[in-house]
């Protein structure tokens, strides 16, 4: 090979280097946000694999949309009411600069029989830590209502009408508070009553959500979760 054939090679190669790199370089990636998922039972999906939870589901569905949530931080516990999560938030180490808040709690009120004046105090002080963790900013955060657990096979033995009743009740009382902060309410209860002729939208222990059921959550919830981190 002659030496002008070598230098049309190594031309070649060189170009088709640089148009590689061109390409990377000029490739989009998703924009990046900070999640912060607080709650109770059904924010870190109890009975549920981790994938299936659906703080998960919906940072897997936002990167699908070209948003990238990151692994969420997820603050909640099985059996928290108000006052716990308030409890573990003021132990606890939060940054101040999240893009989302969510926030899934009363449930536990509602199945100790709490009041629910003392429930809307309680959840007014969580609205105020949300905003916090959002930097401030109340449009940043999105609240989701209680489901049913009325309609579960667990509540074989209570007073089913009463149980959905007093869930509007509490659901009543956080949309009202979210109204007055111009904060994100997603009703998903009429999802959760879905469960009682489809019991696969059920976990094995027959009270909480499937990964199935989570899904429509999310489904619900995405196009609002745009709107959400455009403000």
């Amino acid at each position: 090979m002659n030496n002008f054939n070598k230098f049309l090679i190594l031309t070649f190669i060189i170009f088709m280097s640089c148009n590689n790199l061109q390409k990377t370089d000029h490739k989009v990636s998703a924009p990046k946000f900070k999640y912060l998922a607080l709650g109770d039972s059904y924010t870190i999906g109890e009975s549920v694999v981790v994938t299936d939870r659906w703080p998960n589901q919906l940072s897997d569905s936002m990167l699908k949309n070209d948003v990238d949530l990151g692994d969420p931080r997820i603050i909640a516990k099985t059996g928290w009411t108000t006052d716990e999560l308030l409890t573990a938030l003021k132990d606890s180490v939060v940054d101040k600069d999240y893009d989302l808040v969510s926030l899934l709690i009363g449930v536990n009120n509602q199945y100790r029989g709490q009041p629910v004046e003392k429930f809307r105090l309680e959840f007014n002080q969580l609205l105020d830590l949300a905003i916090d963790y959002a930097a401030g900013n109340s449009q940043k955060v999105f609240v989701l209502s209680i489901p049913d657990w009325g309609v579960t096979p667990f509540a074989k033995e209570r007073n089913r009408t009463g149980v959905g009743a007093e869930i509007d009740l509490y659901n009543q009382v956080k949309e009202e508070e979210c109204n007055k902060r111009n904060i994100l309410f997603v009703n998903i209860t009429d999802l959760s009553r879905e469960a009682k002729a489809e019991l696969d939208l059920l976990a094995e222990d027959g009270l909480h959500p499937s990964g199935k059921m989570y899904a429509r959550w999310v489904n619900r919830s995405v196009s609002f979760i745009q709107k959400v981190l455009n403000n």
